[in-house]
């Protein structure tokens, strides 16, 4: 009987509250939202979550890699040199994508296991602070341990990063490591990393920069790499190249099917040879060049770098930024210029 008489009191309580809310609102006139906000501060509501929307959506724009459309067919067959130019060697990024928000986006493997495209904005935040860890746990699609004695290095596949340690930091990171030949990593892409690196340290500026595998088919192996890269606040003044690297090795048949390969025998080792006492060649003529003999160098007035005639770095150089001078190394480092790392020109 008690248990009954305090669920009627409790009842009576609720009945009471509720008109004494409803004569308050008929009094004093309530209106407005459930929240107690205006009507025009709802109307807000929308806009500002609209606009807040499409500044997420134009975020999230800069930081997606676009979809690489590059096409096998549209390469020329390698001819002894490591890139090509693509499309007038003009970087095909839009304008909502060069931005100075940090970003690194690593592609999901393919339904074979296979690298997809790496995009990154390089700064001073993602360049490393650390030595680069160990990579030798990761067997990218197509790898083989295989040695050739006429090969830089003796090995002939590397675990080449897309986007360089240099510039991201990034070490066993399976999404960012395709097998790759030595020619690939050291004459293809490595000149144009290390040109980056160099802008982003003097600068201080950010390089929006993409790279993509291009594999033909199902197979393994991929056939070379699409690497473009813009310079943001200076909008390509410093950095700007659109490229394709062969993924060969001169002197080695490859089956880009499995990653299996041999040596071209007598024909294939003397390109090789050649191939590499060429660059020997070059390396060592320049090195041997006194620093008070005058010759003729390619500047690039925005960097302060300068090299040699035919280094593979002078070509990738803003034609507003370029300039060519015969003088001695000894002058150009006095003036504050300083060599390539690449090419050696002193």
């Amino acid at each position: 009987m008690e248990r009954k008489g305090r669920k009627l009191s409790r009842r009576f309580a609720l009945w009471l509250m509720a008109l004494l809310v409803a004569a308050a609102c008929t009094f004093t006139g309530c209106s407005g939202t459930a929240d107690g906000g205006s009507d025009a501060d709802s109307a807000k509501a929308p806009r500002q979550q609209t606009e807040q929307q499409a500044e997420t959506s134009s975020d999230t724009s800069a930081q997606t890699a676009a979809k690489d459309d590059i096409s096998l067919s549209d390469i020329p067959a390698y001819s002894g040199s490591p890139y090509v130019e693509i499309d007038g060697n003009e970087p095909d990024f839009s304008a909502s994508r060069l931005t100075t928000k940090e970003f690194e986006t690593y592609g999901a493997l393919d339904d074979q296991g296979r690298c997809t495209t790496a995009y990154v904005n390089v700064s001073e935040e993602t360049m490393p602070t650390e030595e680069r860890g160990s990579i030798g746990m990761i067997k990218p699609t197509g790898w083989h341990t295989i040695r050739y004695d006429f090969v830089d290095g003796k090995y002939l596949y590397n675990r080449c990063h897309l986007v360089a340690h240099e510039l991201a930091g990034e070490d066993a990171n399976e999404e960012n490591l395709i097998t790759g030949t030595r020619y690939l990593n050291i004459e293809g892409m490595l000149p144009f990393e290390n040109e980056v690196a160099d802008y982003v340290k003097s600068t201080g500026n950010h390089v929006i920069y993409e790279v993509t595998p291009v594999f033909k088919g199902s197979e393994q192996l991929a056939r070379g790499v699409h690497m473009e890269a813009e310079s943001v606040e200076d909008k390509g003044k410093g950095i700007s190249f659109n490229i394709y690297c062969y993924n060969v090795q001169p002197g080695v048949h490859i089956n880009y099917r499995n990653g299996d390969s041999y040596a071209t025998g007598k024909e294939g080792g003397s390109e090789s040879s050649s191939a590499s006492s060429s660059a020997s060649s070059s390396s060592s003529s320049a090195g041997s060049q006194k620093a008070g003999q005058r010759q003729t160098f390619i500047l690039n007035t925005n960097t302060g770098k300068f090299h040699r005639e035919g280094c593979y770095l002078a070509r990738t150089i803003a034609r507003k930024n370029r300039s060519t001078i015969k003088t001695t190394a000894a002058a150009l480092e006095r003036r504050g210029y300083s060599p390539c790392k690449r090419c050696n020109p002193r």
